[in-house]
């Protein structure tokens, strides 16, 4: 653990999404990060709160949300500054919420070094994160863009791979590493061959850089992106502005995933750092993930989740998660996920659990938007 907060360091936590693949427990009013999926009695972004506060001090962490969670996330967090919360009109991926937040924040403090986190992700073992963020803003300092990349446990098919070239050996940062190249979800023959080699990662996503070498990577990649969060960084500290500048500027801000604006381009130039982060990370992707989360990854086993659940079960296995007062009753039913909710009920099983998505892609054409 960390004994002070990193100087100059300032942790951004991109609040957003729906978590579609986790309907009809996550929607567009709850979505994942407001919700407890661990039975730590807390949410996730209170989880992700609690893991950065001793790395930037509370003071230091911003998070960027959509205006219509404005008062949970307040709620969730109450050592939030009021200048530290940026509400996003609508939803525009990662390069604008997280390239807006280190604009402002180089406004404010040039030369400072930030570090984005996702709110909805699940990590356990907090001295190793720890040295690994700060392992990474060493990296930032010696002018890379670095990112956390997950020792694999298994032949995960549903995350990212980042894959790793020559050893950096920085100052501070004597684990630190090249990234070669980015991989998006491979099938199981290739995440086989990606955990025995040995030089594969997951990408959590997890981005520390200096805020305006970020800044400086986008202007080479998207310059219209660029200019426009410059534009809205600008005027963001007067409300008078503010308002004005995110209606004219915000609609027309490319909406790009932070890895294709700048890592890839950055790995691509050898700007690219990673760090072999060896916590426990999830990204609670799917039912199936949770599940596996909530039995320690034993099989064989149910996960029941809910305050008030009242499930009976006989020889079954996957995941119950309850937000009504039925009685659920299994029996003889293996690797099962089954989500009641007051006005929606999932059954699947976890070998399906990424087609949920598809489930709220068909309702949102169909104009079912009340339970989206």
């Amino acid at each position: 653990m960390t004994s002070a907060a990193l100087d100059g360091f300032y942790s951004i936590i991109p609040a957003g999404g729906v978590g579609s693949r986790l309907w009809p427990l996550s929607r567009a009013d709850a979505p994942k990060f407001l919700h407890d999926l661990t039975g730590s009695g807390q949410t996730l972004l209170k989880d992700t709160w609690d893991r950065l506060a001793p790395l930037s001090g509370e003071q230091r962490i911003m998070v960027v949300t959509g205006r219509a969670h404005r008062s949970a996330v307040e709620l969730q967090l109450p050592g939030l500054a009021d200048e530290n919360i940026v509400l996003e009109s609508e939803p525009r991926d990662s390069t604008a919420a997280v390239g807006l937040a280190a604009a402002i924040l180089e406004r404010r403090e040039p030369g400072v070094v930030i570090g984005s986190f996702a709110a909805d992700h699940v990590i356990s073992g907090d001295a190793l994160f720890q040295s690994a963020v700060t392992e990474a803003v060493a990296a930032a300092r010696a002018g890379y863009i670095a990112t956390i990349g997950i020792t694999p446990t298994e032949p995960a098919v549903g995350f990212g791979y980042i894959e790793c070239g020559e050893p950096l050996e920085l100052p501070g940062a004597a684990h630190s590493e090249l990234v070669s190249s980015f991989v998006e979800k491979p099938d199981l023959a290739t995440a086989k061959r990606y955990l025995a080699g040995g030089r594969h990662l997951w990408n959590a996503g997890m981005f520390i850089a200096r805020a305006d070498q970020l800044l400086a990577e986008i202007a080479r990649n998207k310059p219209e992106l660029h200019a426009g969060l410059l534009e809205l960084a600008e005027a963001w500290d007067d409300p008078a502005t503010r308002g004005p500048a995110v209606d004219r500027v915000w609609p027309r801000l490319e909406k790009i995933a932070i890895d294709y604006s700048v890592a890839e381009p950055a790995a691509a130039a050898g700007r690219l750092a990673v760090i072999r982060g060896h916590f426990q990370w999830d990204d609670v992707g799917d039912f199936a993930s949770l599940a596996k989360l909530n039995t320690a990854g034993r099989s064989g086993e149910l996960a029941i989740l809910g305050e008030h659940a009242r499930v009976l079960a006989d020889a079954s296995s996957g995941i119950v998660v309850s937000r009504s007062k039925r009685v659920i009753s299994l029996i003889g039913v293996h690797d099962i996920v089954v989500v009641d909710t007051p006005d929606a009920l999932l059954v699947t099983t976890s070998e399906h659990a990424q087609r949920v998505k598809a489930v709220v892609d068909a309702l949102r054409l169909g104009g079912s938007s009340d339970v989206l």
